[in-house]
């Protein structure tokens, strides 16, 4: 099984809401860009996504936040592909008192199941 990792700063103009949460569409962008990232190293190819089976957001992410997304291959028919993300919170974001905080003990945020497909 085939697994690649992206960590990212989350910067605050990333965030869009009230307690400098950021929008659920950012888990998304991260997970295509480390989706893409395994379809060229499992297949050559940057693929095609057709699209998300499931999509949970279970945790929020907020500005100043270190994240990991993560997709890992669960299945590979002749051209379709199906994988598996998460996004992880590895380290929180800034507090009032300026710090950051690395977590023991990282917070699953966000977890999907897409399908990509390797043109002919």
């Amino acid at each position: 099984m085939s697994t690649v990792i992206h960590r990212r700063y989350v910067a605050f103009s990333d965030a869009h809401y009230a307690g400098n949460l950021v929008d659920g569409a950012y888990a998304l962008k991260l997970f295509g860009d480390v989706g893409t990232n395994l379809s060229i190293e499992t297949d050559g190819h940057e693929g095609l996504f057709a699209g998300y089976e499931s999509v949970e957001f279970l945790a929020p992410i907020r500005g100043g936040d270190v994240v990991e997304a993560q997709a890992t291959l669960a299945r590979k028919g002749n051209r379709s592909r199906t994988v598996d993300f998460e996004l992880r919170v590895v380290c929180r974001g800034s507090d009032d008192t300026g710090r950051s905080a690395l977590l023991d003990t990282p917070i699953l945020a966000v977890r999907a199941r897409g399908t990509g497909v390797i043109p002919a």
